[in-house]
């Protein structure tokens, strides 16, 4: 080939690897150095080194040491297969250039093998890191006596080396075999000894992952409980055994012929490896048939007893507190005046019929929007109070049309504004909330909710990127016809500089505005990554967050709260749910939604996983006790975990291993009626008073159902309060006697004649009712559920809150709100027999005299029940009966 040519075809293939795979690498390297310059703003640029670190030095090493095993291996192929019959004939017309591109040809595959190999062991870098820094758990398993860190952080590791190394193996192997076949070398000495030696290595590395199946057994289910049973302790560990023995003989041979060629001892272990083989299926299902079948509670009871001990180490359900619930109290007005605080905190308003009233009263504007409502509570100066809290964000997706310009998008509409709070239990007379927080700016009844720093620069739904101090005043709020405009005045955001930083930006960002823009300065600072589920996963991908964020007004500022789960499904012997079998609520995560700093408190250091963590990024996690205190009094427990916990202990709060193999006292999550028809019940918080306590907490709790049946068995709650926060507690009802679930009450609320009338009728009407969450309620030694009910017109959103749905033992009620309805089923609304009075008025002189008692005597009684002061309602009631008694005598007379 002439030289010109030759070089054409070198500069034509360069330019075409350029074109092909240089846009991906330009972007690749943005994407590196922008997100360098966005952990370091952050103050968490050794996180970001340490995963950079570990990516590289695991991709190089595993590139290396494969491509050193390939070449070991392969590097006399070339010179192999042209001596082969297939090729011998060719040799003169290849020559010195076909040896070469044969050559070429296998360094080609070599490298993209190699390339495969080092992709696979730098996606596993974090396993690396985790292995190194271990910390123990100090609990051993039962069978091999191992820590159980081992299954957490080391035996991952062990099976990716094993099946890394057997991977390479096999490939050197039929690599060489096929070359050496082809060349007609396999009688020659020195192939012999080759394939002799890839084949011992091959066998020995199968015969590890044989010895890491036994461990493999503790964290699989087979027999009747989740981890190894009787069947796999007697059989599949010793058969397991058994073959690594006749393996590693088998590569003892391989290498032993190296200098006695003995095939046929080769053959003979084969045949013992396949028999072992066939045995490792056929022996296991016939011990299970004809020996652990017929007495299989006697046999897994020992494995029984470990998979319910470690389950509920796994879900730290090791402490949960049983009491006894009798339910056999009577709710009095007495008894509802002595718990006013759980009374005045039941929650009557739905998220999500509040989210779309919310959205009706206090977007303002069509770009705003409210995207969740969470439960928490303050201090007010009424006391505590449970409230409901959303966020007002700012969704540039809602601007008109004509609005939708890079400026506006991303220089000018850059924050949301304020935030709404409503009580739980209180609405006007409209069926609307009452707002303890709301409009912009933001105005608050209560020191506690003033909002000081209402804009939402990081929020739930802020996904697009914002530069600040541009040319471009940023849209503050409207007031009026008119806007009010800002500047940012917090740390937050990269600088973008000069040329080059802002070309970076704009390929990663792919907007090209970013670099050409006249609005932009050498000071301008852009801020990405402001959705704070982006951003908590960008700078710590290791955790498992809960899907329900939610904000807190703290010191005239809105912080996100965010809970992270450190988890595994490698706990032996742990039964996975949702897919993990150990779990911990170990990190709180604050996010500031106006200079969004970002804060990894470290609340459970006892967790192993979490200090394995705090070894591999010392940097990153901060100590909870340097929470701030007013965001300490806000911590919830968090409602996914409960969820898994509930879902867990249902089954695992029985510790006897015959109940437990019989399923006798299976404990299911109850139901109830929504719109979507019936659904389970979700987990709520409550501010309530435990009984035998003094004093009110906040707390999650759900009710558990017998698993096929409607009534209830049992409650579970976890404190989220102060010293007890994360104590899980169960109030068990009596067996013998019909405590109604949910359903049953859902039932009974549709057979009431008047409420059924009524549902009835609002539905045929142009109007929709929608049922809220029904809330079963413990108070002293009794149960209280409440269910409230929304009406919606067919032709608008607005869902207005009407009437209360109340039960209590055989009774049901329905009324305008909860204190009538809480009178109605204790029996103070209806008026008690009195004897009448002494002497009786004359229909001339006392039937006015006796009306107008009456009127004061009611309207006393409301005033009484506005107060919560059931004493006085109830005396109230006594008097106007009296006066009613009178009336109906004084008229009979008269008549």
């Amino acid at each position: 080939m002439p030289s010109r040519l030759k070089w054409t075809f070198i500069l034509s293939g360069l330019l075409a690897i350029i074109i092909i795979f240089g846009p991906g690498l330009l972007e690749f390297v943005a994407g590196i150095y922008t997100d360098w310059l966005w952990f370091e703003e952050l103050g968490y640029l050794p996180v970001y080194q340490t995963r950079l670190v570990a990516t590289v030095v695991t991709f190089l090493v595993g590139g290396l040491l494969a491509a050193a095993v390939l070449a070991v291996n392969w590097l006399l192929l070339p010179a192999r297969l042209t001596e082969s019959r297939i090729l011998r004939p060719y040799r003169t017309r290849l020559g010195r250039t076909g040896s070469r591109t044969l050559r070429w040809i296998f360094v080609g595959i070599g490298l993209f093998i190699a390339f495969i190999m080092a992709q696979v062991f730098s996606s596993r870098w974090l396993d690396f890191l985790l292995f190194r820094h271990a910390v123990p758990f100090g609990l051993a398993d039962p069978i091999f006596g191992q820590d159980v860190s081992f299954y957490i952080f080391r035996l991952p590791v062990y099976d990716l080396l094993a099946g890394w190394f057997l991977s390479l193996a096999i490939l050197s192997l039929l690599g060489v075999l096929v070359a050496y076949g082809t060349a007609g070398a396999l009688q020659d000495r020195g192939p012999i000894a080759h394939l002799s030696v890839l084949g011992a290595l091959t066998l020995a590395l199968i015969a590890a992952q044989y010895q890491l199946a036994r461990f493999r057994l503790l964290i699989s289910s087979r027999g009747a409980v989740f981890g190894a049973g009787y069947t796999d302790v007697h059989a599949r560990i010793p058969i397991y055994d058994l073959l690594t023995v006749v393996l590693l003989v088998a590569a003892l041979l391989f290498l032993l012929n190296l200098y006695i060629r003995r095939w046929r001892f080769l053959l003979l272990v084969g045949g013992a490896w396949l028999l072992l083989s066939v045995l490792s299926s056929i022996y296991p299902a016939a011990l299970q048939r004809f020996v652990v079948a017929p007495n299989e509670l006697s046999a897994e009871r020992p494995y029984i007893q470990h998979a319910i001990r470690f389950t509920r180490i796994g879900f730290g359900l090791e402490n949960v507190r049983e009491q006894d619930f009798p339910a056999e109290g009577h709710l009095t007005p007495d008894v509802l005046e002595a718990n006013q605080s759980t009374i005045q905190n039941i929650r009557l308003w739905d998220w999500r019929p509040l989210l779309t009233t919310y959205g009706q009263l206090q977007e303002i504007r069509l770009y705003y929007t409210f995207n969740d409502v969470d439960v928490d509570r303050y201090v007010l100066e009424d006391g505590l109070r449970e409230v409901m809290l959303a966020v007002r964000e700012l969704d540039v997706d809602q601007l008109a049309e004509q609005a939708q310009t890079w400026v506006n998008r991303h220089l000018v509409f850059t924050h949301g504004y304020g935030a709404v709070v409503s009580p739980v239990n209180e609405f006007t007379r409209e069926g609307l909330p009452v707002l303890l927080a709301r409009d912009i700016p933001p105005q608050s009844t209560d020191p506690a909710l003033q909002i000081t720093r209402p804009e939402i620069y990081f929020g739930e739904v802020t996904r697009e990127y914002a530069i600040v101090n541009t040319t471009e005043p940023e849209f503050d709020y409207p007031r009026g016809d008119q806007n009010i405009y800002t500047r940012y005045e917090g740390p937050a955001g990269v600088p973008l500089g000069g040329f080059f930083r802002r070309a970076l930006f704009a390929l990663r960002l792919n907007s090209s505005q970013i670099l050409f823009s006249s609005a932009l300065r050498p000071d301008s600072r852009i801020l990405f990554n402001r959705q704070i589920s982006e951003r908590v996963w960008t700078l710590a991908p290791i955790f498992w967050y809960d899907p329900d964020p939610y904000a807190v007004i703290a010191d005239g500022r809105i912080v996100w709260m965010y809970d992270a789960y450190t988890w595994s499904n490698h706990f032996p012997y742990s039964e996975p749910f949702d897919g993990v079998n150990y779990i911990r609520n170990s990190v709180k995560v604050t996010i500031d939604a106006y200079t969004g700093r970002t804060t990894f408190y470290v609340v459970d250091p006892t967790d192993p996983i979490i200090r394995t963590y705090q070894a591999v990024f010392p940097t990153l996690f901060t100590p909870g006790e340097q929470m701030p205190g007013v965001l300490r009094a806000h911590w919830r427990y968090p409602e996914q975990l409960f969820r898994v916990q509930a879902a867990a202990y249902a089954a695992y709060h029985m510790d006897d291993p015959q109940v437990f193999y019989n399923k006798e006292d299976l404990w299911a999550a109850p139901t109830e009626v929504r719109e979507q028809g019936e659904m389970e019940m979700a987990p709520y918080y409550v501010v309530m008073q435990l009984p035998d306590e003094d004093k009110v907490e906040f707390l999650l709790m759900r009710p558990y159902v017998p698993n096929g049946r409607r009534n209830m068995i049992a409650w579970l709650y976890a404190d989220s309060d102060g010293e007890d926060y994360g104590q899980l507690g169960v109030y068990k009802f009596p067996k013998q006697e019909l405590i109604y679930g949910p359903m049953q009450i859902e039932a009974r609320f549709d057979q009431d004649p008047y409420i059924s009338q009524q549902l009835t009728l609002w539905n045929q009407r142009g109007s929709q009712v929608i049922r809220g969450n029904l809330l079963v309620i413990p108070i002293d030694d009794t149960l209280l559920y409440v269910e409230p009910l929304y009406l919606q017109a067919e032709a608008g959103r607005f869902p207005e809150l009407k009437r209360v749905l109340v039960a209590y033992g055989d009774s049901v009620a329905m009324a305008e709100n909860l204190p009538t309805a809480l009178a109605q089923v204790i029996g103070l609304a209806a008026p008690p027999p009195v004897t009448p009075p002494a002497t009786s008025p004359t229909a001339s002189d006392d039937v006015a005299a006796l009306a107008r008692s009456a009127q004061a005597h009611y309207l006393a009684a409301q005033e009484c029940l506005r107060r919560n002061d059931w004493a006085c309602y109830g005396r109230e009631l006594e008097a106007l009966g009296a006066d009613l008694e009178a009336l109906v005598a004084a008229t009979s007379a008269s008549e």
